[in-house]
This record gives structure tokens, C-alpha cells and sequence, in this order.
């Protein structure tokens, strides 16, 4: 976790060698073995083409081309942890910073990089209410992973039961649900990040 508060990182998603998404943001803060990265409005990614998200399990099975996207939705920060299978996201809503949640992204450990860190979405995911009340999103999608082919029964078990953990580590209030993350503001210094030149090497 080498990085200074302010810098710019880039947060990609690696899909059989090749990118699925890339997205710049800024390092909000390092504790120990945690990164906690910032999305901002208005900066611009590289995201597959096509909005459908119904969609998105075949495009991984079948290939896709990549298109400039703006993120305009809500202020995002995502807590990086090493060696677990899932990073955990806070969102705020406009234009009052009010609290909107968490979020459990189920994915490849992280893989540091010159620009970030390389990672990869396994589908399923936890949406957690502001009161920690929480609930499963994309089963759906897990399930018809398994059934193209794209992920093993075995694997798939192993995404959902990494999901149990990270709820039992909810429920325990333990780190980081516990470290006030919920009223964390950005330097209104910072500008919006940007990609790199080689944002696309691997």
C-alpha cells in the first residue's frame, strides 16, 4: 500500500487478459493494510460498450470493445484490503452528502500495479443499508456464470461463502464498519483524476 494521500491510482478489472474496466481515482487515505480510494463525479472511465446490464455475464463469454464512460451517479470511496476476495464501497448522495450505504463488491483479491491495482468482479455482490441492514444483489448472475460456463459450481461457492464472511465481519462490527468511514469528505483540492497514457498496459 505504497501510496500518498492525493495520488492518483488506476483501478482496472482484468478479464482473460484483457481489460474490462478502468478507473481512475485518488487515494483518500492509507491505515495500515487498507487503501481507501475516491470516485469522484465527473471523471471519466473505460467501461465495455453497451448499457443493457442484463447483458453482462454474455459480453464476459463472448468479448467486448471498450467506450469512454462519466461517472455522474453518486461519491463513491472504496476500501482496499489485500489478500480478501471482496473490496467494501460507501457512497454519498448529491448535492448534500448524504449517507446512501455500503456496498460489498465480491472480486479477485487485488494485484498491485505500477498505476493501482488489478482486480476482477466475481458478480455477486451485498448491498448494506445506511443501518447495516443488508442483502444479496446479482444471484442471477452468479447463477448463469455456472451455467455458460464461465465459473465452476465449485468456484461459485467459494465467491458466495467469501460474501458470508465479509457479512459475519458486518455483523461483528468489526473493522472497517466500525472505523467512521460514513462522515470521511474529500480535500476539495484535489482535481478530478484522470487516466494515463498507459493506463491500458498489462
Amino acid at each position: 500500500m505504497g501510496w500518498t494521500t492525493g495520488e492518483t491510482i488506476i483501478l482496472r478489472e482484468i478479464h482473460r487478459g484483457r481489460i474490462w474496466t478502468a478507473r481512475p481515482a485518488t487515494v483518500a487515505a492509507v491505515t495500515g493494510d487498507l487503501l481507501a480510494a475516491y470516485l469522484a463525479p465527473g471523471t471519466h472511465f473505460r467501461v465495455p460498450a453497451g448499457t443493457d446490464h442484463s447483458q453482462v455475464v454474455r459480453r464476459l463469454r463472448d468479448g467486448w470493445t471498450l467506450a469512454d464512460y462519466t461517472w455522474t451517479m453518486a461519491r463513491s470511496l472504496h476500501l482496499l484490503m489485500p489478500d480478501i476476495g471482496y473490496s467494501v464501497h460507501l457512497w454519498w448522495l448529491p448535492p448534500d452528502w448524504r449517507f446512501g450505504g455500503w456496498y460489498i463488491n465480491l472480486q479477485e483479491p487485488i494485484r498491485s500495479t505500477c498505476l493501482g491495482y488489478d482486480s476482477m468482479d466475481q458478480l455477486l455482490d451485498i448491498v448494506i443499508d445506511p443501518d447495516l441492514t443488508w442483502r444479496w444483489k446479482d444471484e442471477d448472475e452468479l447463477a448463469e456464470a455456472v451455467e455458460l460456463g464461465l465459473m465452476t459450481e465449485a468456484k461459485a461457492t467459494a465467491v458466495r461463502r467469501e460474501g458470508e464472511r465479509a457479512i459475519e465481519r458486518l455483523e461483528a462490527r468489526r473493522s472497517p464498519f466500525c472505523d467512521g468511514w460514513e462522515t470521511w469528505r474529500p480535500d476539495a483540492a484535489w482535481p478530478v483524476p484522470t487516466l494515463p497514457d498507459e493506463w491500458d498496459h498489462l
